[in-house]
């Protein structure tokens, strides 16, 4: 698991669109929050790589679409680096395949580029918290589309399960599938009877033991390995 920022320092960003105007007013809107900092911006996939790795930032905002280098193999090398940089992918439309190829490569979280400013804010330092996954039902929304259509482990009778998953506890296993779902850490513990504390000790080594950078990378795995069925089939 990633290390979270140091306490009493801004959240460095890096903003990366080949819309310059785009980028003027997420900065403009990101700078006028307290505890943000806007550390650089890019117009491609390649210049952010270099980006990330001179500026180190916390979190890293990523059009998808962009000349030179796309936004997807960026958020790939960039979850496959040493960086600690977290990754937004940003989008159109919010059941969008290359969104759900983002978040394949490793990125943390997904927002629409039309994302109410207080919306884009919070999302900002929850992904940096590394403590929730951003609109939780939406994401769900979009991995059940997307695994549906390829077809999961579960729907795959010669797939076996992945061996990392007997290395969790039965404890263990349940606070994962309680991720999956998108509960928070406090909703994890009322409904387990535990104390917040100990739900993230928990959600701590399911990441470690599982080799998961976050939490939206836990459903991505709950439901790329079949631990998670899709539940509507008429989303």
């Amino acid at each position: 698991m990633t290390a979270t920022p140091a306490e009493g320092r801004p959240l460095r960003l890096l903003l990366v669109d080949d819309q310059p105007l785009l980028r003027v007013g997420f900065r403009m809107v990101l700078e006028s929050e307290d505890g943000l900092e806007v550390v650089g911006e890019a117009g491609d996939g390649a210049e952010a790589l270099r980006l990330t790795r001179q500026l180190a930032p916390d979190v890293v905002l990523m059009d998808v679409r962009m000349p030179v280098m796309d936004g997807i193999e960026a958020t790939r090398r960039i979850a496959a680096s040493e960086s600690s940089a977290r990754v937004i992918i940003l989008t159109t439309f919010d059941l969008d395949e290359y969104a759900f190829a983002g978040l394949q490569a490793g990125a943390s979280a997904f927002l629409l580029k039309d994302v109410a400013p207080a919306e884009l804010v919070h999302a900002v330092r929850l992904v940096a918290s590394g403590d929730a996954v951003v609109s939780p039902r939406v994401t769900q929304r979009l991995l059940e589309t997307y695994v549906r259509s390829a077809g999961s482990a579960v729907e795959r009778p010669e797939a076996q399960p992945d061996p990392l998953l007997k290395d969790l506890t039965p404890r263990e296993l349940e606070v994962l599938r309680a991720i999956c779902e998108g509960l928070s850490n406090a909703e994890i513990a009322h409904r387990l009877f535990l104390s917040e504390a100990t739900v993230k000790s928990h959600v701590r080594r399911i990441l470690s033991k599982l080799h998961l950078r976050d939490r939206v990378q836990a459903v991505v795995y709950g439901y790329e390995t079949g631990l998670v069925v899709p539940s509507n089939p008429d989303y």
